[in-house]
């Protein structure tokens, strides 16, 4: 059993949490710039960025783990930017006992828009009817939520996949093709991936699996011109035992794939790190997690973890070039 699977299996269950009022927010002393990490006064992690109306809006799961606990994250909350400097704070949008089936845990998630509505793909802990990680679907009229529960089951439950373990079902990334096709791709070890429905919370053909170089779970899948990317955590036990970010492409959203390389090294006090990639007025950006923020004198650890964020570039060939985490983030000037 790898040392990700030895942790996973000690997971902590969850504690509910009340949502603030929505309110400026920016992780600088001058209130003017989103230095690193962007979220200071809190623990988040999993960052998903999406773009709407002219606004980036991050989703983050809410990390409150407390000694001795691997993970307890009790909610998903969801700020926002129109200039990528000072940030609003929506608060909650959703907790995992918002579904019904569902018992603990606020894994990672990624919404997206469709005809007004917006869909929030999730990963959470099944209750005993069907034990393990599952995804479920949400749906609300504003990006900010409240988000209520689309389905009133799981969309994926552990039962339905071929996994080696009970959580081979999380981490959740959704994307819309050009032909207006949507698709979902998640996995842990595994991972899957099927169009959906134009009802949104169902498949329109059978889930399928892909394999990718080191991959290990957190999939993002995004395109840019011709090609589509699937950034992705991953572990080469020959380099690392903790996981890094590597990425593949591909001239269709089913591939084939084609390994690129490695974009991001281990997250800081962290074992997991987790992609989210937008682009926005023109820009590209690369969000991601580690544990080096200490709150009130409470340290970082694997189940406090702090969103940041990166410029991203491109090579002339479609590569991506390496990031290093950086405390300037995106204060630093972005290169020519």
């Amino acid at each position: 059993m790898s040392n990700r699977l030895a942790a996973i299996a000690l997971i902590a269950s969850l504690a509910a949490c009340a949502s603030p009022a929505s309110r400026p927010y920016s992780a600088a002393p001058d209130g003017t710039q989103a230095i690193n990490p962007i979220i200071t006064n809190i623990f988040t992690a999993d960052p998903a960025p999406i773009v709407h109306d002219g606004r980036v809006y991050l989703y983050v799961g809410h990390d409150e783990a407390g000694e001795g606990e691997m993970f307890r994250i009790t909610d998903w909350r969801a700020y926002s930017t129109d200039d990528m400097k000072t940030w609003t704070d929506h608060g909650a949008i959703m907790k995992p006992t918002d579904f019904k089936w569902a018992v603990a845990d606020a894994w990672a998630s990624e919404p997206i828009e469709k005809d007004g509505k917006f869909w929030l793909y999730t990963a959470v802990e099944h209750d005993e009817t069907d034990h393990g990680k599952s995804i479920g679907v949400a749906v609300s009229d504003s990006p900010t939520g409240p988000f209520t529960d689309a389905l009133g089951k799981a969309l994926v439950a552990n039962s339905e996949t071929d996994g080696p373990h009970t959580w081979d079902d999380i981490d959740p990334t959704v994307f819309e093709d050009e032909d207006g096709t949507f698709w979902l791709y998640w996995g842990n070890a595994n991972l899957y991936y099927a169009p959906l429905a134009d009802d949104m919370v169902s498949f329109a053909a059978p889930v399928r699996k892909v394999a990718l170089m080191h991959f290990e779970e957190g999939p993002w899948l995004f395109k840019r011109g011709s090609l589509y990317y699937m950034a992705y955590a991953g572990i080469d036990e020959a380099e690392n035992e903790s996981e890094q970010i590597y990425y593949s492409t591909a001239p269709t959203v089913t591939g084939p794939w084609t390994y690129r390389g490695k974009i991001m090294g281990p997250g800081e006090n962290s074992f997991t790190i987790h992609p989210g990639i937008v682009e926005f007025k023109g820009d590209w950006y690369f969000f991601y997690h580690n544990a080096a923020l200490s709150i009130d004198g409470v340290e970082g650890a694997m189940g406090r973890r702090s969103v940041r964020a990166e410029h991203l570039y491109f090579n002339e060939d479609g590569s991506i070039r390496p990031i290093t985490a950086t405390q300037g983030g995106l204060t630093l000037p972005r290169q020519d």
